[in-house]
């Protein structure tokens, strides 16, 4: 009928090369897109590290002093006959909890109980969201249904030499001031990510780690300051700064920074 539109639909070979080009222009935008997503959650990390320093220095504003590593180390061998809770084994992470924005969960927390006591159960099994890197893919709970924290506190390093008496800032049973960290606060480590420690649950007493090997490079068996972040690891110094660690950082400087009282000088720069 004259008068009425004709429409021309795609033929086969312009359907391809569109779809060709779609093709090309997803293969060319995917890396850009991942690159900025890699830097997100790095961003996102370092945020986490920032308001996780803000709570510990919360703490020492209460305290006088920084957290320990750690209350009531439990021995390997417990004797017979020890009262229940009397190493009750609770993390640093367990005992800032009213110095962060998780009131919902320090409310929970029986710190008069073992980090694994029936007590703590129902606490324990909390995800504590500053605890949790947004670059490390989710993970079931362990097989002790403990929330997992994705960050440690320094117990010292073992690249040196023995790290006994142990040489950081998180250790058992002790704390510290800022007047004792002779190396400078602004070059001690005071927590840093090691997103596949398996004793990493935050009410666990186990979440400290001393540093035997460069950053990202230790075997899964060790617990050591590593990411899942391309290139290095976001560390928490005791000043309350945030910096990433190049993961090609000389061995004498990633193991002056882990210990409180070294005596080692160490060029800013080279931290930054």
């Amino acid at each position: 009928m004259k008068g009425q539109p004709r429409f021309r639909g795609f033929t086969l070979i312009e359907l391809l090369i569109v779809i060709a080009i779609i093709g090309l222009l997803v293969a060319l935008l995917a890396p850009a897109a991942n690159a900025v997503r890699m830097n997100m959650n790095r961003m996102g990390c370092a945020i986490n590290l920032k308001q996780i320093g803000t709570g510990i220095e919360l703490y020492y504003q209460t305290w006088d002093r920084f957290p320990p590593g750690g209350w009531g180390w439990r021995p390997f061998s417990v004797p017979k006959g020890t009262p229940p809770d009397t190493y009750r084994q609770l993390a640093w992470s367990a005992l800032i909890l009213d110095y962060l924005d998780a009131k919902g969960v320090s409310s929970l927390l029986n710190i008069d109980k073992a980090f694994d006591s029936a007590a703590n159960t129902t606490a324990a099994a909390m995800v504590v969201s500053l605890y949790i890197c947004p670059a490390v893919p989710t993970k079931p709970f362990s097989p002790s249904g403990r929330a997992p924290s994705h960050y440690g506190g320094m117990y010292g390093e073992r690249i040196s030499g023995p790290n006994n008496p142990p040489k950081g800032l998180m250790i058992y049973d002790t704390t510290f001031q800022k007047r004792e960290v002779t190396d400078g606060i602004a070059q001690t480590i005071i927590v840093s990510e090691d997103s596949t420690n398996s004793g990493g649950e935050w009410i666990n007493g186990l979440n400290v780690f001393d540093q035997a090997y460069p950053v990202n490079r230790a075997p899964a068996i060790e617990n050591d300051m590593r990411s899942e972040h391309k290139g290095g690891v976001n560390s928490l110094f005791a000043d309350g700064s945030v910096k990433f660690l190049n993961q090609h950082m000389d061995l004498k400087i990633v193991a002056a920074i882990c210990t409180r009282e070294g005596g080692e000088l160490i060029d800013s720069n080279a931290i930054e």
